[in-house]
């Protein structure tokens, strides 16, 4: 799979801007601020319909526009596929693959396999569990549509609890969003715990390559409420304290991941290459897991990475993705030129870089 076209209409910071790729590799190169990233956020765009910046739509509209406009056109097993993602201030959002408008837009999901590696990862670090929770749903549901649907499903239902916990709690009402919870949350444990179990040496290898055999031992666990008790159980132990603090206190929406470097917190210990090694082998091992299940070669899309790392974790970083065969279509942004040529050319000559003023 590959992006052979990508067409920008007031995104952002770009009020037009039209790019043909090469097969390999695609570099945006410029100073910070000029809108490298937004380009980016544009291959991010239509393949998850939203931004992987600002969550919401009208905020991705350029200064001064009621809308902006996203089309590629890519060649997905050996098929081309044209796909347009508009957003209007006053009509919404509309998705349309080659011109025909998705009934739900969570269908486009996994069509156009994409994994990205960012500073905005860091997050996965410092953030909430929610962060975490949706590294992991997002990998799952990148080849597992029934992940995705459980997802939708295990949401609308806890929306709807939270709701009645607001009001004087119907026994009835609850019971019936209590068992789409059930179910979904079942479904969600359980695909999680699995992803993890299977995706952790995939992980821990990516890792030993990046680091260049380091001495450091990176642990990656899932932890859950359910690793302990069924799900029926704890809404049923947790009722009254939910009427009292009025949501739902228990669940697979409380899981989170626990990155670690030994046995120190990756969080508070971790220096910042361990940091930024951790994270991007974390994305290169879900781009790997991601290529075994679907049989396709997701975009990889690698923002301002090779900052913050020394030479030797750059090199090995470059080395990994250039030479190995599992990597296609790969599109970088950098500030300086000549030292993105400098890396790139100790392993291949077949790039093409796009400088962004």
């Amino acid at each position: 799979m590959r992006v052979k076209k990508l067409n920008i209409v007031n995104f952002k910071n770009h009020s037009q801007r039209e790019f043909s790729f090469t097969k390999k590799i695609n570099c945006f190169v410029g100073k910070n601020g000029v809108g490298k990233t937004n380009v980016l956020d544009a291959l991010y765009y239509l393949s998850f319909s939203k931004s992987f910046i600002n969550s919401a739509d009208n905020q991705n509209i350029k200064n001064g526009e009621d809308f902006f406009s996203l089309r590629g056109v890519y060649e997905v097993n050996e098929m081309e596929e044209n796909i347009l993602l508009s957003f209007d201030k006053n009509k919404g959002k509309t998705l349309k693959r080659n011109d025909k408008e998705y009934d739900k837009i969570s269908s486009h999901i996994g069509l156009l396999p994409l994994i990205i590696v960012s500073p905005q990862d860091i997050k996965l670090l410092f953030d909430g569990s929610a962060e975490r929770r949706k590294f992991l749903d997002s990998a799952l549901s990148q080849f597992d549509g029934g992940h995705l649907i459980a997802l939708q499903n295990y949401n609308r239902a806890l929306l709807q609890r939270n709701k009645i916990l607001k009001t004087t709690p119907d026994k009835i009402l609850l019971e019936m969003w209590e068992k789409h919870l059930i179910s979904n949350g079942e479904i969600l444990y359980e695909n999680r715990k699995k992803f993890i179990a299977d995706f952790l040496p995939e992980f821990e290898k990516y890792y030993s390559k990046i680091s260049s055999g380091a001495s450091e031992t990176p642990s990656l666990k899932y932890s859950s409420q359910l690793d302990n008790e069924k799900m029926e159980i704890l809404l049923d132990k947790n009722f009254q304290r939910d009427c009292i603090m009025q949501y739902t206190t228990s669940g697979v929406h409380k899981d989170d991941l626990v990155f670690s470097i030994g046995d120190l917190s990756l969080k508070n210990s971790g220096s910042q290459g361990q940091q930024k090694t951790f994270l991007t082998a974390l994305k290169l091992a879900q781009y790997a897991f991601l290529h075994n299940k679907s049989g396709k070669k997701p975009v990889l899309l690698l923002d301002d990475i090779f900052d913050k790392l020394d030479p030797q974790r750059v090199s090995s970083i470059a080395k990994l993705i250039l030479s190995d065969e599992i990597f296609g279509q790969i599109f970088i942004t950098h500030t300086n030129p000549e030292d993105l040529k400098k890396i790139l050319e100790n392993f291949t000559d077949n790039f093409e870089m796009f400088e962004i003023l």
